[in-house]
């Protein structure tokens, strides 16, 4: 196997050219046909509805069959194997369907119903998340604390890296607490076009709910390890899979200590795959050593495959 890791985005990298970029992979269009006819809707219809593609139980899904689908075609074009896998937050779904541990229906219908849990947990909540730059982890849980209160709550949800941290929770405590984490010495505070606050303890139902369906679908041997987002190791077990995906919707994503990890066991090369580029960008803040490239694009994977070349 060589040293290199492929890595798969979340929610929030979706983008209207995130299908047409592949258009003339004819391995690519026969992913999404296959996802949209599981789905019962056309995903190249939801990509051209700006109502939709941002709404949770529609995003999931389509984020899902464009990372299985650029991922088919990276396996067409390069007959190498990833050493190790990992994915932000839905990014470890694809991750697992990459790796061979689930099937692509499976996780559809996962994916799908994963979305629409989330969706009915927050009912009635106005939720939302922000990304804070410049202020370190240990201040920003500390804020989260002291400002969540018996009826609103704001936590610490994604650890990006040692700059990027991402909270969520009630949007109005997020609005109204801006001012005090620039107080703390944030450079920035950006809201995020989220509607779901995403691994925070508001979704505990949900995470048992998907537990449930996870124990109830038939996995198989991967074909290498993926790295979760509960803490950044890799499992040895179904059970152990199983519990990290399940505990992982309402529990902060440890990307950095993820990519560390995969790091310190020798892996200098990285390939995203799936829309946008957000994953490798964050890799050069982890460590600027790392060589990442994103083949969000089609053009870019001979690139990617020359890059991976070199690391054998």
């Amino acid at each position: 196997m060589s040293s290199y890791c492929v890595i798969f985005p979340g929610q929030g990298s979706q983008n209207a050219q995130m299908l047409s970029s592949y258009s003339e992979s004819q391995v690519f269009k026969q992913t999404i046909e296959e996802a949209s006819d599981l789905l019962g809707y056309s995903l190249n219809d939801i990509v051209n509805d700006e109502t939709k593609i941002n709404k949770t139980e529609f995003t999931q899904p389509l984020i899902l069959a464009t990372s299985v689908a650029m991922w088919r075609v990276w396996e067409e074009k390069c007959n190498i194997l990833p050493k190790s896998g990992a994915g932000h937050s839905l990014g470890e779904y694809s991750a697992l369907v990459a790796n061979g541990w689930i099937s692509f229906k499976d996780c559809i219908e996962l994916v799908n119903l994963r979305a629409q849990y989330m969706e009915e947990e927050m009912s009635g909540i106005k939720s939302g998340m922000a990304a804070i730059i410049g202020l370190n982890r240990e201040k920003i849980s500390k804020l989260c604390s002291t400002l969540s209160n018996d009826k609103e709550l704001v936590e610490a949800v994604n650890f990006n890296s040692s700059q990027q941290t991402v909270i969520a929770g009630h949007l109005a405590l997020i609005e109204n607490s801006i001012e005090k984490f620039k107080d703390e010495g944030a450079k920035l505070v950006k809201i995020i076009p989220v509607s779901v606050a995403a691994h925070t303890s508001i979704l505990r139902k949900c995470s048992e709910r998907i537990y449930k369906l996870l124990k109830n679908k038939k996995f198989s041997s991967p074909k290498y390890p993926v790295f979760h987002n509960i803490d950044g190791k890799s499992k040895d077990s179904e059970a152990a899979i199983i519990n990290s995906l399940s505990a992982q919707i309402c529990s902060p994503v440890e990307w950095m200590k993820t990519i560390e990890n995969i790091s310190s066991l020798g892996v200098k090369a990285f390939v995203e795959i799936g829309p946008g580029n957000v994953l490798s960008s964050l890799n050069r803040r982890i460590n600027k050593a790392l060589d990442s490239i994103s083949i969000e694009n089609f053009n870019n994977i001979g690139d990617a495959v020359e890059l991976i070349s070199n690391e054998r």
